[in-house]
């Protein structure tokens, strides 16, 4: 049974840095998509970025190009998302996702529809 727990959210004033975990059990990271979500109130769910898909490279949303860093590491089963420079517009919910089977088609992997499993999600909450 995979299991996805994430850590690290937290309150933090704007500026300061965020590192979530998201430790794997269950499967390895080593060859799976996986990526991280965000959620704030009344708005959807956004993928903030992922590692695995079509590209080589990972992907990042606009908004966090330059200040987040998405990483995995094969020893510990982990996933990580370092958060730098942080804004008030950064505040949610961050969760993480999955993906162990091979797609049909090749995808990027910001899709939330794309991943098989969630982590229960971390509050992250920037104050200005």
């Amino acid at each position: 049974q995979v299991q996805l727990v994430e850590s690290g959210g937290g309150l933090v004033q704007a500026g300061g840095s965020l590192r979530l975990s998201c430790a794997a059990s269950g499967r390895t990271v080593s060859s799976s998509y996986m990526a991280w979500f965000r959620q704030a109130p009344g708005k959807e769910r956004e993928c903030v970025s992922a590692i695995g898909g079509s590209s080589r490279m990972p992907y990042y949303a606009d908004s966090v190009k330059g200040r987040f860093t998405i990483s995995r590491d094969t020893a510990k089963n982990t996933m990580f998302l370092q958060m730098n420079s942080l804004k008030a517009e950064d505040t949610a919910v961050y969760y993480c996702a999955a993906r162990f089977r091979v797609p049909p088609i090749a995808e990027r992997g910001d899709r939330a529809g794309f991943y098989d499993y969630w982590g229960q999600g971390t509050q992250v909450t920037v104050s200005s």
